[in-house]
């Protein structure tokens, strides 16, 4: 796990989210309005019962990453983002294809700080 003064592996992670939001306004992935309450409250992982993969990124992921960088962390002990994405998103543009990606990279980076 991070440590809270582990700042190359906490820029990283910024870098991640950074590239994610980025993809996601280019390929067109980003979404006008904000979901209810009651749909980011869905215990389900990824809200996968109520919110859209890229609602979930943009809404819950991104700024809970944000939030955990700008205090320090710890990076989360373990990731399996990417593993959605290839399971939500089709890879046909892009765009998807970045945010796997981005995804991959933050997985292999939150696995290498744990161990």
């Amino acid at each position: 796990m991070t440590s809270p003064t582990d700042s190359h592996a906490l820029s990283m992670a910024a870098d991640c989210v950074l590239a994610v939001e980025q993809a996601m306004r280019e390929g067109q992935l980003w979404h006008n309005g904000a979901p209810t309450p009651a749909a980011m409250a869905s215990r389900a992982p990824f809200c996968a019962d109520t919110l859209a993969f890229t609602e979930w990124l943009q809404f819950i992921f991104v700024p809970r990453m944000r939030a955990l960088i700008e205090n320090g962390g710890p990076l989360p002990a373990a990731s399996g983002i990417a593993v959605m994405a290839e399971a939500k998103l089709t890879g046909n543009t892009a765009a998807e294809r970045r945010v796997i990606e981005v995804l991959a990279a933050f997985d292999r980076l939150v696995e290498r700080e744990a161990n």
